[in-house]
């Protein structure tokens, strides 16, 4: 076998020259769109102020440059040839980025500060994750009848997609190395039913579950779909959320280090100090990129050599990325339910029969109502509107204005079907 550089005789490497990569560099299009006075930043010296493109006359041939002025107002012009050097500037809205000084050692400074910092960001992620593996978790024992009797009270049928998610979690969780699976799924594609599961098998083996949620309204709705699933099972399940009395979160917790409740559903309240568990098994987060940097340190901490089930509809780049290097472990739920409706979606000028007509279906029909609008103010005017539309719809109105108590209570009355319409 010959290879074709011993055939074309060529030994030596291509040098491409440096710039940005395809998807950061400025195009012919985006050049068009440009304004004087848009920041640019070039690759080698740093961000300018872009002004126009201008004729300039280089060995007797006129050549059509991009003129950048920098600090000082020293210029650079830039060959149109050179575009893959420039981006347009991508910061913090609306603060003003500091313009560099052509001839310094700043922006390569800069640009080596940087790139350490975001070596160290993956080390320590590089780090946390071989920690992980290397760990000894638990492993769990194999599902004994309890489980089975779990899943086949199940009233709906599982969907293919169900079956796979919710064996990778057991065989994860029968391993003895920490789990950190992630679950994507649309809304209603069932992956609160493999938490369930999940938390519940942990409580099988004697270890005690905790299910971390971002708001307080989800924590009550887990709380509902998880006692009423495990009504008929050996198993407590309780929740913290501030709507409870101090005096009340006192008694769970104390439930909590005891060791006499088994499953606990609540906001990043339980990430707190004062949270001890007996024996924590499964951790399982739901909407993990709505918590806060703190919040997601103290999690980090505790996860170490607990397993952890992450749930999601939207996951953020960061998330699937590390799931997609194999970090973490992903189960992807696509196939939606049978006998499922599709989400019908229709765009009118507003207008105020088409409301009162869908108002009424739904009423007739015993369903309830979102109302969105994008202004706080007007959003009593229209729960007016509404009202003379449609006489018999009881309206809430909810904003995030409202004080907690009033749009707590706002949002269990639409809940509860106590309100017809939420505005």
């Amino acid at each position: 076998f010959y290879t074709d550089h011993q055939i074309f005789d060529r030994f030596y490497k291509y040098q491409l020259k440096k710039g940005y990569q395809r998807s950061q560099a400025i195009t012919l299009k985006d050049l068009r769109e440009l304004k004087p006075g848009d920041f640019v930043t070039h690759i080698d010296h740093g961000i300018g102020k872009y002004a126009g493109l201008e004729k300039v006359e280089v060995n007797g041939k006129t050549q059509e440059m991009i003129r950048l002025v920098y600090a000082d107002n020293d210029l650079l012009y830039v060959n149109i040839n050179s575009l893959n050097r420039i981006a347009k500037f991508s910061g913090k809205d609306g603060t003003q980025p500091k313009m560099n000084k052509l001839g310094t050692e700043a922006w390569d400074k800069l640009k080596k500060t940087t790139k350490k910092k975001v070596k160290d960001i993956a080390r320590d992620l590089i780090k946390l994750y071989a920690m992980r593996k290397a760990q000894v978790g638990t492993a769990f024992s194999p599902d004994g009848y309890l489980e089975t009797e779990l899943e086949a009270s199940f009233i709906y049928e599982d969907t293919p997609d169900q079956v796979k998610a919710t064996a990778d979690v057991k065989k994860d969780m029968e391993a003895p190395h920490p789990m950190d699976r992630l679950v994507c799924g649309d809304v209603g594609f069932g992956k609160t039913e493999i938490a369930i599961r999940a938390a519940f098998k942990a409580v099988a083996n004697g270890k005690q579950a905790a299910v971390l949620v971002p708001t307080t309204i989800l924590a009550l709705q887990h709380f509902k779909t998880f006692s009423s699933r495990l009504k008929e099972f050996p198993c407590t399940v309780d929740y913290i959320n501030r709507f409870k009395t101090a005096k009340q979160i006192k008694e769970t917790l104390e439930k909590v280090a005891q060791g006499k409740v088994d499953i606990v559903i609540g906001t990043h309240r339980l990430l707190s100090k004062d949270v001890k568990f007996k024996d924590l098994g499964i951790m399982i987060i739901d909407e993990e990129q709505k918590f806060g940097v703190a919040a997601k340190e103290k999690l980090k901490a505790l996860r170490v050599n607990v397993d952890t089930l992450t749930l999601t509809a939207t996951p953020i780049p960061r998330t699937l990325h590390f799931s997609l290097m194999g970090a973490r472990d992903l189960s992807i739920m696509s196939t939606p339910p049978p006998n499922r409706q599709a989400v019908n979606t229709e765009l009118h000028v507003f207008n105020d029969k088409l409301i009162q007509e869908a108002v009424q279906f739904e009423l007739d029909r015993g369903g309830q109502v979102f109302f969105i609008h994008n202004r706080v103010n007007d959003l009593p005017q229209l729960g007016g509107l509404i009202q003379t539309l449609v006489p018999k719809a009881r309206i809430g109105i909810a904003h995030g204005q409202l004080d907690g108590d009033q749009l707590e209570d706002v949002m269990l009355d639409f809940i509860n079907g106590e309100k017809d319409v939420l505005v």
